[in-house]
């Protein structure tokens, strides 16, 4: 066994002896299919701590000749594979870790030297028998030794793009990178499979689009391996009965990356959860922010203080829980080449700070794990009046618990003058303020907007979470340039209380309208017991 050529099976069991181990076998039934075709080239981009170095792990382990692995998968989903047995323990592997030669070197020319050299001495060691043309090639000793022995190699990558996001600004060692890779792995005999895995997509380059071969899974187009990269939601609710953890916390704390798999008859949708958060609150029986802790909000900061052509408006308005349009397709792949707003969106889809709905083509907040991150980053920053909001929404809760109608609308007013930046002309406008300035309520409430009603849509509803079915269901109707009082009388005449019909508990009525000449909101709260 050595470090990089056929490296064991250690990686893969110590995650199977884990407390917690979900079962991605099926993962190695996709790569199995796609072994010595044209389709063998695979990368797979996920935001940090989603299983991308476990599956690495796993492929090593049931790929590589050196090891036996059949108990460790034996009882796992793909020993039910046609393919299981034909790959198994079937070829010489290849595993590295691009962060352990950059770490160790201080420049492109001087990483990739030493990345040849310590594969070659594994290979020249391991294939004593075979005779080497040129055993100072890596290129070459790997075609020598497919030529004498017809030993294929499984090729894995691991943090193949931290090049580009610790070299952002070396054009030159990012195309000397890509270059290599081209090189080492295109168009090869010896290559079985070559198996990438990242933060960000393949980078473009022009004429040095120089992986074009590999079929790309990103956060933007999962294709068919969206489930083997984070939780699903099944496979979080059974942690939860395991672990008598609430699952309804665990959708609100970690849910809401949103992939889906395109189907010849009907498309798959999956809404993946982080799996370092969903595991560390599993074991510790508490919900907080865990993920995170993998990278300080700074990262985040960096990108949402651009404010590149209304990125602060588009934050804004996710923080208040809206999508917003998004194009990925001017998106380089890359931590510095940015456009337009869009392309720093995408950046932090990639990076797990955003959501990218691919059927309507818009980003949003995941969950409140990463709506915390944004909290923290916009308060060391010079948005203020954002972070007064937030701050304010909790008296402004507290506020309409009471049904003091006058400090409601005397806080959204206030909340109005914080968030001035957002073009305050129409109801949508307004609906953006109200969220925000009850940023608060999502510790009790899950918030719905455009609720189906039967007879039409309720702007908001707030429906009290599971451990909190104390607090009141409130329902929100807005206008703009109206009356408050119409608001109310809209929410009654079209029966929006119908949709609340199983719910037990006390209901508010709200009615919000904003005067455009006066400017000037106002409010109106009603009670109905239940």
């Amino acid at each position: 066994m050595s470090s990089y050529l056929n490296p064991g099976n250690k990686g893969f069991r110590e995650s199977l002896n884990s407390e917690i181990y979900i079962d991605k076998t099926g993962l190695i039934e996709k790569t199995n299919a796609v072994l010595n075709t044209r389709q063998k080239f695979l990368c797979v981009s996920r935001p940090r701590r989603f299983g991308k170095s476990m599956a690495a792990d796993m492929l090593a382990a049931y790929y590589e000749r050196d090891e036996d692995s059949s108990s460790l998968f034996a009882s796992l989903k793909i020993s039910k594979s046609d393919s299981y047995q034909k790959h198994l323990n079937q070829y010489d592997v290849i595993k590295v870790n691009m962060q352990e030669f950059l770490s160790m070197t201080h420049s492109m020319d001087e990483m990739l030297s030493m990345l040849q050299k310590y594969l070659r001495f594994e290979l020249l060691d391991h294939f004593e028998s075979v005779c080497f043309q040129d055993a100072d090639n890596l290129i070459q000793v790997m075609k020598d030794i497919y030529t004498q022995t017809r030993h294929s190699f499984v090729i894995l990558i691991d943090e193949w793009d931290c090049l580009f996001r610790e070299y952002q600004q070396d054009q030159h060692a990012q195309k000397q990178y890509l270059d290599f890779l081209r090189a080492w792995l295109k168009d090869k005999d010896y290559v079985a499979l070559a198996y990438m895995t990242g933060i960000l997509p393949i980078k473009k380059y022009g004429s040095h689009s120089a992986l074009n071969m590999f079929t790309e899974y990103s956060m933007t187009d999962s294709g068919d391996l969206a489930e083997y990269f984070g939780f699903t939601e099944q496979e979080v609710s059974e942690l939860c009965t395991e672990y008598e953890m609430s699952f309804e916390e665990a959708k609100t704390w970690y849910d809401g990356y949103q992939l889906v798999v395109h189907q010849k008859w009907k498309d798959e949708y999956y809404s993946m959860y982080s799996p370092k958060s969903v595991v560390e609150a599993m074991l510790r029986h508490k919900f907080g922010t865990y993920w995170n802790q993998t990278e300080t909000y700074e990262a985040l900061k960096i990108y949402i203080q651009m404010n590149m052509d209304g990125l602060k408006d588009s934050v804004v308005r996710m923080l208040a829980g809206e999508a917003v349009p998004i194009n990925i397709g001017t998106f380089s792949n890359d931590m510095t080449t940015f456009a337009t707003k869009d392309d720093v969106l995408t950046l932090l889809v990639h990076l797990g700070y955003l959501t990218y709905n691919s059927i309507d083509r818009t980003v949003s907040i995941p969950n409140k794990e990463v709506s915390q991150e944004y909290i923290n980053a916009i308060s060391t920053m010079n948005w203020s009046g954002v972070t007064n909001a937030v701050e304010s929404s909790r008296k402004l809760l507290e506020s309409l618990w009471a049904m003091d109608a006058d400090a409601v609308a005397d806080g959204i007013e206030k909340a109005h003058e914080e968030i001035s930046i957002l073009q305050y002309n129409d109801e949508n406008s307004l609906s953006c303020t109200i969220n925000l300035a009850f940023y608060f309520a999502r510790e009790y409430y899950t918030m719905i907007r455009e609720l189906p009603t039967g007879k039409g849509f309720a702007d908001i509803c707030m429906l009290p979470r599971k451990h909190h079915l104390d607090k009141p269901a409130i329902i929100i109707e807005l206008k703009w340039d109206k009356n408050a009082p119409g608001a109310l009388d809209q929410i009654k005449e079209k029966h929006y209380g119908n949709a609340l019909k199983d719910y037990e508990g006390n209901l508010l009525l709200v009615g919000i309208n904003y005067n455009k000449t006066t400017k000037k909101h106002a409010c109106i709260i009603e009670a109905v017991q239940k």
